[in-house]
């Protein structure tokens, strides 16, 4: 029998639009479903809609139109994501369905006849965003830190779940549990400092599950959403992973859990909790009118061109993330480095053919750490690898001249290698891989019209300062806004001039454990190549990449200088210093 694999994504409030964090996460959680289909696992993939939420509830009644109505309306988009994104789901889950109300009742009773549930009165503040109750100590200003907005101070009969009984269980459970470890270590930390047993109920809500056993109640929508993982597949459960964003990783990590052990039912294998996508420095949300429309993105660019750009983002950690950002990372890498390699590869094989040898190229191919990347989730750090060796490709193509040397033999190992880039590509951008595997398996390869049309953009006026007028007007920063930097010691390996560049070299550098690098620096002539050989720098490794005459530099150097002196220095750190040493 197949290995079994059951993901799930987090389903999502239909009181607007969907915004491009949903794509993120959607396509996040595809690409890890699809890589287990292609390694042969039985993969059950379930996403959705919460319906039954109270701020879906509030949207309709502004917007004038019927709650059955309005969610009808937005979740229609939320499918139309799914299909413009390619999402292979299994099933896409409705929490007004009657199977979910079903399994929910059934799950909350066998909760009732456990003991853990009693009646009481609830006093405290509620986020009408978070759907849920929050403590003072949780403010920021008076104000939820998730949506920036004052919660309503509510006093309620209620129904309580013993989540208290149970701290010591998911303490020990959550050791296992959580990816990142800076998550795991978050939720052990709040663990540890005691649990409140926890209101599952609402007093006088229209909308929603009814309470087993009293009519004037309603389930609290995050017991019935959580629950969604179970009746979305019930032959499936336990699932292997959940994928969530940060803001309810308490809601995953400590709440499901309790619930389950409750009940009776087996526990989830692995929580990843993702990072945000953000603008300005913020999360992108609804409620804070800062949203991207992804199927805007995608009635504008093709469906790899806004997934490739999303899975580009760290999966771990916030990722700024705009149209503009798209762009770059298409027309950069998509199109000038792979489109390119396929196009010219083609063209050299349609004139002169390919012969049989043992692929040579392959071996700069890191396979077995592309395969530990994604293993531990880090599909961002996956794609960086697979970029590598397709940069090997081009240079190889460039090295070898086979439109000079008419040798079959080079084009049959970039033929070769071309296909295992599609193969390693197809979770993210399965579309174009499936083009790329179809013209190089052909019995007669042929170049074909170009996989990825560069984007062109409008000229932007003024759209770049002079630096000393930036950082005349940047006044105080903030701790939080250095602690963005990442500053890395490195060791600058190879120099070599750019054509029609004065200023500039092309260094291969060594971070350590963030692999190498090649960036480009403006600083020919202040040091001659031999100075800079196996000299240690210092670079802000987690800048967005820019490209320089033809070249995509990943990252910058820091140097003290003096413009009208025409003094330049390079920052120093002592030879002692491992390479990808953190500067903090």
């Amino acid at each position: 029998m197949k290995k079994k694999f059951y993901i799930t994504t987090a389903i999502d409030y239909v009181n607007a639009r969907p915004h491009v964090g949903h794509a993120f996460e959607k396509v996040l959680a595809d690409a890890i479903a699809r890589k287990h289909k292609q390694q042969g696992e039985k993969v059950f993939f379930l996403t959705g809609v919460d319906e039954n939420a109270q701020k879906n509830v509030q949207a309709a009644e502004e917007k004038g139109i019927p709650v059955k109505e309005f969610i009808d309306q937005n979740t229609s988009l939320f499918l139309k994501l799914v299909k413009k994104l390619n999402i292979d789901n299994d099933a896409f889950i409705r929490t007004t369905a009657k199977k979910h109300s079903k399994v929910v009742k059934e799950i909350v009773q066998k909760i009732i006849k456990k003991g853990d549930i009693y009646k009481g009165e609830y006093e405290g503040y509620y986020c009408v965003g978070c759907e849920g109750f929050v403590t003072e100590k949780d403010l920021i200003n008076g104000k939820c830190p998730e949506h920036n907005k004052k919660p309503e101070y509510r006093r309620e009969d209620a129904y309580f779940f013993k989540l208290s009984k149970y701290q010591n269980q998911l303490i020990k459970f959550v050791k296992t549990y959580i990816l990142p470890e800076e998550k795991k270590n978050e939720i052990l930390f709040r663990l540890k400092k005691g649990l409140n047993d926890l209101c599952i109920s609402r007093k006088g809500a229209e909308w929603g599950i009814g309470f087993p056993g009293d009519k004037n109640f309603k389930i609290y929508v995050w017991i019935d959403a959580l629950i969604n993982y179970i009746s979305g597949s019930p032959e499936n459960w336990p699932a292997n992973l959940h994928i969530i964003g940060k803001g309810i990783n308490w809601f995953h990590s400590v709440i499901w859990p309790a619930l389950l052990m409750s009940a009776g039912y087996k526990l989830p294998k692995k929580l990843l909790v993702h990072g945000y996508l953000i603008s300005g420095g913020k999360k992108m949300s609804k409620s804070l009118g800062n949203v991207l429309d992804p199927l805007e993105l995608l009635s504008k660019y093709s469906t790899d061109a806004v997934r490739y750009s999303l899975l580009r983002a760290s999966v771990f950690d916030d990722s700024d993330y705009s149209e503009e950002v798209l762009i770059e990372r298409y027309n950069n890498e998509l199109a000038n480095k792979l489109g390119n390699l396929i196009s010219r590869v083609a063209g050299l094989i349609e004139k002169i053919g390919t012969e049989k040898t043992p692929n040579n190229l392959i071996k700069k191919l890191k396979e077995k750490e592309i395969e530990k990347k994604f293993k531990n989730y880090e599909l961002d750090k996956a794609l960086s690898l697979i970029f590598e060796f397709i940069d090997n490709c081009n240079e190889y193509v460039q090295n070898k001249k086979p439109w000079e040397t008419k040798d079959k033999k080079v084009l049959y190992e970039l033929k070769e290698s071309i296909l295992k880039i599609a193969e390693l590509l197809w979770p993210f951008i399965p579309e174009s891989s499936e083009k790329i595997t179809k013209q190089f398996n052909s019995k007669k390869i042929i170049k074909e019209e170009i996989l990825f049309k560069k984007i062109e953009l409008e000229e932007k006026v003024n759209k770049e300062k002079d630096i000393e007028e930036i950082m005349a007007n940047v006044g105080a920063v903030s701790f939080s806004d250095w602690e963005k930097l990442d500053l890395r010691v490195a060791e600058i390996k190879e120099i070599e001039d750019i054509p029609e560049a004065d200023k500039l070299y092309k260094l291969k550098i060594d971070v350590g454990n963030l692999g190498k690098r090649i960036i480009c620096a403006g600083i020919k002539k202040y040091y001659s190549k031999e100075e800079l050989k196996n000299k240690k720098i210092i670079i802000i490794s987690n800048l967005e990449p820019r490209t320089l005459r033809g070249i995509e530099s990943h990252g910058m150097l820091l140097a003290a200088g003096d413009k009208e002196k025409d003094f330049c220095v390079l920052l120093t750190p002592d030879k002692k210093i491992e390479n990808g040493m953190r500067i903090s």
